[in-house]
């Protein structure tokens, strides 16, 4: 297992003098305001050019709009190329060493409305050959080929869950589409940005496809779509096999290699670790050698192959401390620079170049330097055993400073559910709760993806049930410790985190004191039923049946662990929320479950947010939101 130590304090070079990177204010008495936590970062990421010579930085502030800058490393030479008037820039990926793509999102306003506010955008790093690229709305990038050419590949959508693949120049209008296989969802190129493989679905199944070096087209493997039955497409090697992420007759997902030619995997895998599945979300290149990737343990790791950079990292590392810190070198050439990017539980994300002749690092930007580590609270990772021996990966909070004792706690539920909740890391939520005095467990309850097949098979038509008694599990586990008051519990959560939510009043009166729900699901059937959510036909067809419980042959169960049937027995304190724009859960939810509590329910409060969908985008919608939450807690928990 892997584990995070604190080692003391960090170390940092001069900071360039980019627009909204203040430094760090005195450590104030009070607890820090709302605002704090939920602002939109002054410094939105920075990536390194192919050939390591520039960085690409998104800065801006509460008052200026999000702009891209370009910063030339052996120089320091800063130069702004792209500002929107109305937007703000959220989102840049390198094509080749001199040209940039980005998009534009509006921070200041619902993600609903923006989403596909703007096109893809194209332009040089000084500044020159602006081009809106998008010929279709939705189309997102899926590689930028070899990154020696002005080529883009681009996918964009036909349907809900599959779509097309095409290359456009960035140049200009020309563009070529990409032959592949009918209901393509997933896409794979290799080093040359050729596609060579692809995932399709079709209903309740899922297949893996490869093209050969001539172009002809094979299914390798089908499964369940559902059911995690197929392997996970990684990388295309320079010897032409593929990596993958599988689990065949094991417990947890490892990367093996797998040949397509002879349409098999390896025995062995080529790495493992016990406990938690390896799925990469980015893989290291350097030339054409994968040099390393990246996955989530209980915190984020990073798997070196190149001894060079194995060496690097270590010495990273040991200057920076008790972050985790992501190193990026150029993927070719010979520059002396490096990117890292280093973050903690009490430290959201700040930036640095390494110069490799030098040996030193300088700080480029931080997303919220507003922040001060010492009032914010550490972050543990633990495990605690549900009622039939699972063991349950949480993540506990305990509040900076004060007693760690008898504190009152919050049982904070992941959405989605069949995701990974949560990893070692800066969360505003997290830490806001904290701030205020709340110890914070955010359980990874069974259906939690990450931690191998059975954990997440054990969900299977569990909603409101096993995966419920997860929390319960959790919150006592928390109060045998001595960290919770008894007296003292809420449970909170969005969209499925919503749900767990409601159930865990209408189910565990005596342990959940008060409850906070957003955008919360009320009602199973109406999952079902609502065809103004954006849930996809086959999701409901097929997986929800599966995973959730069939409509009709499940229809007692079914009413049974849904909310809006069992209003009634919500008794304690409530709090619901619910944007007006939600595709995803859309508003009846909400209406429809406070509709059937406030006539029985005195301490139940509900608040509808016109301009928001799913979840909370406007920093002012989160403030507004989170303040009232404050207040609930306070008034309830005491």
């Amino acid at each position: 297992m892997t584990s995070i130590t604190r080692r003391g304090a960090l170390t940092t070079a001069a900071a360039l003098a980019l627009p909204g990177l203040a430094g760090a204010q005195a450590r104030a008495a009070a607890p820090p305001p709302a605002e704090l936590f939920f602002e939109t970062p002054s410094f939105i990421g920075a990536t390194l050019s192919p050939s390591g010579t520039h960085v690409a930085v998104v800065v801006g502030s509460a008052q200026q709009r999000h702009a891209l800058v370009i910063l030339e490393l052996a120089t320091r030479k800063l130069t702004p190329v792209a500002r929107l008037t109305d937007l703000d820039i959220g989102w840049v990926m390198w094509v080749n060493d001199e040209r940039v793509v980005f998009r534009g999102y509006d921070f200041r306003n619902s993600l609903q409305k923006s989403l596909g506010a703007s096109a893809l955008q194209a332009v040089n790093i000084d500044g020159s050959r602006y081009r809106t690229l998008e010929h279709r709305w939705g189309m997102n990038p899926a590689a930028a080929g070899a990154q020696d050419s002005s080529w883009l590949a681009v996918s964009y959508w036909e349907a809900r869950d599959f779509g097309n693949l095409q290359f456009i120049d960035t140049l200009s209008d020309r563009y070529r589409q990409v032959e592949h296989p009918p209901r393509t969802n997933g896409w794979l190129l290799d080093g040359r940005g050729e596609l060579r493989a692809a995932l399709t679905l079709r209903d309740d199944r899922a297949a893996l496809h490869w093209r050969d070096p001539q172009g002809q087209w094979k299914q390798l493997r089908e499964g369940d779509r559902f059911a995690g039955d197929l392997p996970g497409l990684e990388a295309v090697l320079p010897d032409g096999q593929l990596l993958v992420s599988a689990s065949p007759g094991r417990d947890t997902q490892a990367l093996f290699r797998y040949d397509p030619v002879a349409n098999r995997m390896a025995d062995t895998p080529l790495v493992a670790v016990d406990g938690f599945d390896i799925e990469p979300h980015s893989l290291v290149w350097r030339g054409d050698q994968l040099a390393g990737f990246r996955f989530v343990t209980d915190a984020e790791v990073t798997v070196w192959l190149d001894p060079e950079m194995k060496a690097l990292q270590a010495e990273i590392d040991q200057r920076l401390g008790a972050t985790v810190n992501v190193v990026t070198p150029p993927r070719r050439g010979g520059a002396p620079h490096a990117l890292v990017k280093a973050y903690s539980d009490v430290h959201p994300a700040r930036y640095f170049a390494w110069h490799r002749g030098e040996r030193t690092l300088t700080l480029l930007g931080q997303e919220r330097p507003r922040v001060q580590p010492a009032q914010m609270a550490p972050m543990d990772f633990v495990r605690y055993p549900a009622r039939d021996g699972l063991s349950i990966p949480a993540y506990l909070t305990l509040p900076p400073g004060g007693p760690r004792k008898n504190l009152p706690l919050v049982v904070l539920v992941h959405g989605g559910p069949y995701v990974r909740g949560a990893t070692w890391g800066w969360d505003a939520e997290v830490q806001f709760l904290a701030s205020r005095g709340y110890a914070v467990l955010q359980p990874e309850f069974r259906g939690s993806t990450g931690f191998g097949s059975r954990h997440f098979r054990a969900s299977f038509k569990q909603w409101g049930l096993a995966m419920q008694d997860d929390l319960t599990d959790g919150a006592r586990w928390a109060i045998a410790q001595g960290v919770a008051d008894p007296k003292r519990v809420a449970i909170m959560g969005a969209s499925y985190g919503g749900y767990a939510t409601l159930m865990g009043l209408v189910k565990e009166p005596e342990l959940f004191r008060c409850g906070v729900c957003w955008v919360g699901v009320s009602d199973i059937d109406l999952m079902y039923a609502a065809h103004w959510s954006d849930l996809e036909g086959a999701w409901k067809d097929h997986g929800m049946p599966k995973l959730i419980g069939d409509r009709v042959k499940d229809a007692e169960q079914l009413r049974a662990t849904s909310p809006l049937q069992q209003a009634a027995r919500i008794r304690n304190p409530l709090l619901i929320g619910h944007g007006r724009l939600d595709k995803r859960v859309p508003i009846e939810h909400g209406r429809r479950m406070f509709d059937a509590v406030k006539g029985h329910n005195p301490a139940a409060e509900y608040v509808e947010y016109a301009e928001e969908g799913h979840g909370w985008w406007d920093p002012a919608t989160n403030v507004a939101w989170w303040k009232r939450v404050e207040g609930f807690l306070a008034r309830h928990m005491g």
